[in-house]
C-alpha cells in the first residue's frame, strides 16, 4: 500500500462560529470560562477540561504537558499532581505557569496566565477521597518523572498497594496533591471565518479586570 504524504501547509479550517463581542461578555473573565466550558461539553467535545500546562525549569526550558481541571473556585483554577514531579519541581522554582484550553467543537480557545499555589492537605485529602479507587492506588504505585526499568516494575509496584490497601480505605500520599492557579491575564479566542477570529483579553488591574480586543 502506498503511504500517504500529509501536506501539513494544505491543512485548513474556515471557522463557522459564534461572535465574540466586548459590548456583551461578561465583565469579569470566570462567568464567560464557565459558559464556554458548559458549551464545550454541550457539543461534546472530549474531555473538555484537559488543558496544557506550562511550566519553566531552572535552566529556562519551557515545558507543557496536559492535565485536567478540577475546579474553578477561590478565584483560581484547580488541578492535581505528584508533588515530586518534574512539574511541580518547576512551579517549586518559578510559581509563574500557564494554562491552555482548546475545544475544537467550539473552534475556541483559551489562554491563562499566573501565580501558583499548593492547596491545603485538608483540601488535598478531600478531592483524593472522591477519586476512583484504583486512580487512588495509581497514585501510590506511581512515583511520577522518576526512571523505571519497565512496565512490569510500575504494574507490580501497583499490584504491592492494591494488596497492602485490599479492604482499608486508600489514604492520600503525602507527596500527591493539588495547585491553585490564579490568573491576573485570560484570553479568549473564538475561531471566525476568513481567519478575522476575535480574540478578547482580560487583565486584571488590582481587582478590577480591564477588557481588550486584539488582533487576530
Amino acid at each position: 500500500m502506498k503511504r500517504r504524504i500529509v501536506n501539513l501547509k494544505k491543512l485548513r479550517t474556515d471557522y463557522k462560529a459564534d461572535l465574540l463581542d466586548e459590548k456583551s461578555v461578561p465583565k469579569e473573565p470566570f462567568a464567560l470560562f464557565r459558559k464556554w466550558m458548559h458549551e464545550a461539553v454541550l457539543n461534546h467535545q472530549h474531555e473538555p477540561n484537559a488543558m496544557c500546562l506550562s511550566t519553566f525549569s531552572k535552566d529556562g526550558q519551557p515545558r507543557g504537558r496536559m492535565v485536567l481541571l478540577k475546579g474553578i473556585e477561590k478565584g483560581g483554577f484547580t488541578f492535581y499532581t505528584n508533588y515530586e514531579s518534574h512539574k511541580a519541581s518547576e512551579l517549586e522554582f518559578n510559581h509563574k505557569a500557564a494554562l491552555t484550553f482548546y475545544w475544537q467543537a467550539c473552534a475556541r480557545q483559551v489562554r491563562i496566565e499566573g501565580a501558583v499555589q499548593k492547596l491545603s492537605r485538608k483540601e488535598n485529602a478531600a478531592y483524593f477521597a472522591s477519586r476512583p479507587r484504583l486512580s487512588q492506588i495509581g497514585a501510590w504505585a506511581s512515583h511520577q518523572s522518576t526512571a523505571i526499568k519497565s512496565r512490569e516494575e510500575l504494574e507490580d509496584w501497583f499490584a504491592f498497594y492494591k494488596e497492602k490497601f485490599k479492604g482499608k480505605k486508600v489514604p492520600c500520599p503525602v507527596y500527591w496533591g493539588g495547585y491553585l492557579l490564579i490568573p491576573d491575564q485570560i484570553e479568549f479566542w473564538q475561531g471566525r471565518m476568513s481567519r478575522l477570529h476575535d480574540r478578547l483579553f482580560y487583565k486584571r488591574n488590582n481587582k478590577i479586570w480591564e477588557i481588550q480586543r486584539l488582533s487576530p
